[in-house]
C-alpha cells in the first residue's frame, strides 16, 4: 500500500501543475487509505504538502507574469482568517464520537470524510462540465463577493486540508475574467498561502512525523515540475472532464465506504 501511496502522491503535484487544482482533493483519500493515517492528522499533513507543492507550482507562473496579485490578497486575506478560526474552533469543537444509533455510529473522522466525499462530487461538476464563461459571459463580482468566496475556501481548507482549486479557479474565469493560465497561478499562490498558514495554525495540536510528510511532499513537488512542463504541450481544460470522472468516482467510493462499508465491518 504505502508503494502505491507514494506513486499516487506524484499525481497530486501533476494535477495542481496542469489545471491549478484537484491535487488537493487527492491528498487525504492517499493518506488515509494508502498510508493508514489518522483522518484529523491527514488534514493536517494534507496542508503542508499541497501548501509546498503549490508554493513550488507558483514560482514559474510568477516569473510569466501569469499571477494577479490584487486578486490574490482579496482571496488570501479572508482565507486565512477563515482557516485560522476553522483549524482553533471549528475543528476543535467537533467530538469525536457524535452521534450513536444501534449499531450506526458517526465518529469525527467519519464525518470528516464524508463531508470530504460530498466537496469531491461537488468539485467532480466543476471539472466535467462544459465551460460556458466565453459563450455566457458575466459582470464581474463585486469586492464583498470575492471575500465571501475567500471565506468559503479558508472554511473548506481548514476543515479537511484541501486547498480548494476547485472552488477558486471557476471563480476567478467566471466571474472575475481571468484568463485560464493567470487563474491557475494565482490559483496556486492562494493554495500556497491558504495551506501553509493552516499547517502553522495546527503544527501545535499534533505529533508530526517530518520524515515521512517530507518524503510525501517531495514527490508532490516532483509531480508538480511534471504537470507544469505538460500544461506548455497539452492544455489543461481538456484532461479536465477525465480527472473530473475519476475525481467523481473516488467521491462515491469514499461515501459509500465510510457511510455502509464500515458501518457493516
Amino acid at each position: 500500500m504505502e508503494i502505491t501511496g507514494y506513486s499516487a502522491s506524484i499525481l497530486i503535484g501533476i494535477s495542481l501543475g496542469l489545471i491549478g487544482g484537484g491535487g488537493s482533493i487527492l491528498t487525504v483519500p492517499v493518506l488515509v487509505y494508502l498510508f493508514a493515517v489518522d483522518t484529523v492528522l491527514a488534514t493536517t499533513y494534507s496542508l503542508f504538502i499541497v501548501g509546498s507543492t503549490s508554493l513550488v507550482g507558483s514560482f514559474s507562473y510568477f516569473k510569466k507574469r501569469w499571477i494577479d496579485i490584487q486578486t490574490a490578497i482579496y482571496f488570501g486575506i479572508p482565507s486565512i482568517i477563515s482557516v485560522f478560526l476553522t483549524r482553533h474552533y471549528i475543528l476543535l469543537a467537533i467530538p469525536e464520537k457524535i452521534l450513536q444509533m444501534g449499531s450506526f455510529s458517526l465518529s469525527k473522522s467519519v464525518l470528516l470524510m464524508v463531508i470530504f466525499a460530498v466537496l469531491m462530487i461537488f468539485a467532480s461538476y466543476s471539472m466535467i462540465k462544459k465551460d460556458t464563461a466565453a459563450t455566457n459571459p458575466q459582470k464581474n463580482t463585486s469586492l464583498t463577493a470575492v471575500i465571501l468566496q475567500g471565506t468559503v475556501v479558508g472554511l473548506v481548507t481548514g476543515l479537511i486540508g484541501a486547498g480548494g482549486g476547485f472552488l477558486i479557479i471557476p471563480a476567478l474565469v467566471n466571474f472575475l475574467k481571468l484568463p485560464m493560465k493567470t487563474a491557475i497561478g494565482t490559483s496556486l499562490l492562494i493554495i500556497a498561502v491558504n495551506s501553509i498558514a493552516g499547517f502553522g495554525f495546527s503544527i501545535g495540536q499534533n505529533h508530526i512525523e517530518w520524515k515521512f510528510l517530507l518524503s510525501v511532499t517531495l514527490i508532490a513537488i516532483v509531480g508538480i515540475f511534471i504537470g507544469s512542463y505538460l500544461s506548455t504541450k497539452i492544455e489543461g481544460y481538456k484532461l479536465k472532464p477525465a480527472f473530473g470522472w475519476f475525481v467523481l468516482v473516488m467521491g462515491v467510493y469514499i461515501l459509500f465506504k465510510e457511510t455502509l462499508i464500515n458501518q457493516l465491518m
